[in-house]
């Protein structure tokens, strides 16, 4: 039998979007009572539909959900492209050392005062989170802020 949470500790959720839709994405959203979108990459563009920053927080507005883009805890270009070599652990270690940064700290520090205020949620681009960097955010908050474990949330993806 699983240790329940304490009962102050709130989940804190993530997702990806790859190869999903917006509506996919909002109703796995909904689903699980996220009240915010903690948008954590680096650049916050896609050419996904729905998923560029402004359309993405329209979006999420329509639905009653805020928005937030953390800029500073986005992979930069050389983990960005570890990831699309499939180097995970190299993606890993040069995250690490971005996130010892002052803009990244404060950004940390910004989604956990987020975090704890209300249900939230990190976004990200892809579907696996074994393989993107909010995974490492998302335990950064749950280690430091009394959150509980992480939460993998998983849009439908898009059949053709």
């Amino acid at each position: 039998m699983a240790e329940a949470d304490p009962p102050d500790a709130a989940p804190i959720f993530t997702i990806g979007y790859e190869a999903c839709s917006f509506d996919g994405v909002r109703d796995a959203l909904l689903a699980a009572g996220t009240r915010l979108l903690i948008d954590v990459r680096a650049i916050a563009a896609s050419r996904r539909p729905g998923f560029s920053k402004r359309i993405l927080a329209g979006g999420l507005a329509e639905a009653g959900i805020g928005y937030l883009h953390l800029q500073p805890l986005g992979t930069p270009k050389p983990g960005r492209d570890a990831v699309r070599r499939g180097d995970i652990l190299a993606m890993q270690r040069i995250f690490a050392v971005h996130m010892q940064g002052d803009r990244p700290q404060a950004a940390l520090a910004e989604a956990r005062a987020a975090a704890l205020e209300t249900r939230a949620c990190l976004l990200c681009f892809e579907r696996d989170p074994a393989h993107c960097h909010r995974t490492l955010v998302g335990d950064l908050l749950c280690s430091d802020a009394g959150l509980a474990p992480l939460v993998h949330l998983h849009a439908s993806p898009i059949v053709k």
